[in-house]
């Protein structure tokens, strides 16, 4: 069992910043692929960035590509995913998810095997 707690969410103006974290709990951590998706009001769950147990491989959304950062520090059990340039149409909740799926496989799937309960991202214009 793994449970994931996101945080870092909160109310930014467009062009600004965010880091968002999501900590993970239990001892194997490294050996999940980690992901964060989103959805807005009205929307379906989308994958936004992916990122291999090992920190080896990323991939992204071609919406947030240049803009956002996925990274993880397996020793502090948490993966990150810094956010620059924010756009209105960021605004959503932001989930942290967990599998053992390839990442390249974790790339085109809403099928993790464990969600975190989200945190809210808001971007003003």
């Amino acid at each position: 069992q793994v449970q994931l707690v996101e945080s870092g969410g909160g109310l930014v103006q467009a062009g600004g910043s965010l880091r968002l974290s999501c900590a993970a709990s239990g001892r194997t951590f490294s050996s999940y692929t980690m992901g964060w998706f989103r959805q807005a009001p009205g929307k379906e769950r989308e994958f936004v960035s992916c990122i291999s147990s090992r920190g080896i491989w990323t991939y992204y959304s071609d919406s947030v590509k240049g803009r956002f950062t996925i990274s993880r520090d397996n020793a502090k059990n948490t993966v990150y995913l810094q956010m620059n340039s924010l756009k209105p149409e960021d605004t959503a909740v932001y989930y942290c998810g967990a599998t053992v799926r390839s990442s390249l496989e974790a790339s085109r799937t809403l099928g993790y095997d464990y969600w975190g309960q989200g945190t809210q991202v808001t971007v003003s214009s």
